[in-house]
């Protein structure tokens, strides 16, 4: 399977997009004025500590105060009994109002909360993860091969420095790779905390002390291994750039950086541009003719499938198959392409026939194992529903790009110009009964207006004589189709 990686990058925004086989899997965004903060270390004060939730509200210079909870305050020690779990730290006890205390960020702030910290300090290289004063050395699970993880394992005892107590994840890009490779991460990842140490010295009580790389060298850092054919930069500097990096990291891969420098965009490239349009849309169509319908809410996210068009050829629950097994693939991208997390439900169209529910979540089980989140997924209930999570670290991709429409404000639906009649006549009745005037003058959407100027001139008139007022009506261009104002002339 080919696949390609395009940075896209003006002065204002970067996005970066994942190509499969012509088809576009994920895509990121980052803009100049609202940068992601993931993976940035800050020295931050403790602003309230809640012992009955057992976390605390951190502020780190960001809008709203961040969020720590206690297990996210000690690493846990992996050398415990299987089974046996340390207690957790009390809060109260660790913390105190005022206190200053090294976090990091590992969720970005969502909607209305505030960001998700973590005093266990972590920083990512190519290869390896660093765990800073701490003996842990672990190994990614999708490194399979147990003769290659205890290679990868035995690797990083050998090379790692005794003296300085600090702990390596093993990224699922090591493996295969050599004793050189890693000796390079562990010196730049030792310098790099060094660096961080040294300005936690000097810094104020609220300041970030590290950010992390910008969106081009993460992609790189996080997205570059051997399947990938080639890496597409439409930004001279941005190339430049990620040379150097690739340079210091991984100059196998040199080759693989290439500009573009055509005049057609790059993200025309495959589509990316229409599909990126077509994921902000709530329905995806399936090649058969079914198609998905997403609910995106704050509490979850639901995904109906449908067989719409597609009539099969044999019978009805070979047709309903077809459809879910389809549909698991297609439920699989979108996830990934429009960053969807947190609990997921999945309706697919009932199946009578056990060995077809089966094989569908065989096939949504290995259509998610191409997914960089983890994901947890329950088997097909009696009501054709599929409950899973997918872990949120970023808002999804319809989040950052949209924001809820002025007129119906998120719901999805405005009232219909009949309903705003009728509210419009309770209103004039009420307010002739209340304040003195000789005439009323309602403002109202041009839709609003005709409609009772055109069918409910009747109760107009009614109106009128049951208020002995005088009622016209004007006219808003600017108005939406809910707004009006009754005013006592």
């Amino acid at each position: 399977m080919s696949e390609e990686i395009l940075i896209n990058t003006t002065p204002s925004e970067s996005r970066v997009a994942l190509v499969e086989s012509g088809m576009l899997q994920e895509v990121w965004l980052e803009r100049a004025d609202h940068t992601g903060y993931i993976g940035n270390i800050y020295l931050g004060e403790v602003s309230r500590v809640l012992p009955g939730l057992q976390a605390a509200f951190v502020d780190i210079g960001l809008e709203r105060t961040a969020f720590l909870h206690a297990r996210d305050l000690e690493r846990q020690d992996l050398s415990a009994t299987e089974g046996e779990q340390p207690p957790e730290p009390l809060i109260a006890g660790s913390l105190r109002p005022g206190e200053q205390i090294m976090v990091q960020v590992i969720k970005d702030p969502l909607g209305s909360k505030g960001a998700r910290l973590t005093a266990k300090i972590s920083i990512p290289s190519r290869f390896l993860v660093l765990l800073p004063d701490c003996e842990t050395i672990g190994i990614s699970v999708r490194i399979e091969e147990e003769s290659e993880r205890i290679r990868l394992q035995e690797l990083v005892h050998t090379l790692r420095d005794d003296a300085l107590g600090h702990g390596y994840i093993v990224r699922t890009n090591a493996e295969g790779v050599n004793d050189f490779a890693f000796s390079a991460d562990m010196v730049y990842l030792g310098k790099v905390w060094q660096a961080i140490k040294e300005r936690a010295v000097g810094a104020g009580a609220v300041s970030c002390i590290y950010e992390d790389l910008s969106l081009p060298l993460r992609a790189l850092r996080d997205m570059m291994h051997e399947d990938i054919d080639r890496v597409r930069i439409d930004s001279p500097q941005v190339l430049q750039k990620v040379r150097d990096f690739v340079q210091r990291f991984v100059p196998d891969w040199r080759d693989r950086i290439e500009e573009y420098s055509a005049d057609r965009p790059i993200f025309d490239l495959f589509g990316v541009e229409d599909e990126i349009e077509k994921a902000l849309k709530p329905v995806t169509l399936l090649k058969s003719g079914g198609y998905l319908v997403f609910d995106q809410t704050e509490a979850m996210t639901t995904i109906d499938v449908n067989t719409g068009a597609y009539v099969g050829h044999r019978n009805v629950e070979e047709t309903i198959y077809k459809t879910n097994l389809e549909a698991t693939h297609s439920i699989a991208r979108q996830l990934r392409l429009r960053n969807l997390g947190g609990i997921i439900i999945v309706d697919f169209i009932d199946m009578a026939d056990e060995e077809h529910r089966r094989q569908v979540m065989r096939s949504f089980e290995r259509a998610l194992e191409r997914d960089h989140a983890k994901t947890a997924l329950t088997p097909i209930s009696a009501l054709g529903l599929v409950e899973m999570t997918r872990k949120r670290t970023t808002e999804s991709l319809e989040r950052r790009l949209c924001i809820p429409c002025p007129h119906c404000e998120g719901r999805g639906s405005v009232k219909s110009t009949e309903t705003v009649c009728l509210e419009i006549f309770r209103e004039i009745v009420r307010s002739s009964r209340q304040f003195e005037a000789h005439k009323l003058m309602v403002l109202a959407s041009s839709q609003v207006v005709e409609r009772i100027l055109d069918e409910q001139s009747v109760t107009v008139a009614e109106l009128e004589e049951l208020t002995g007022k005088t009622i016209r009506f004007q006219r808003e261009e600017q108005y939406a189709q809910e707004q009006f104002d009754v005013v006592l002339l």
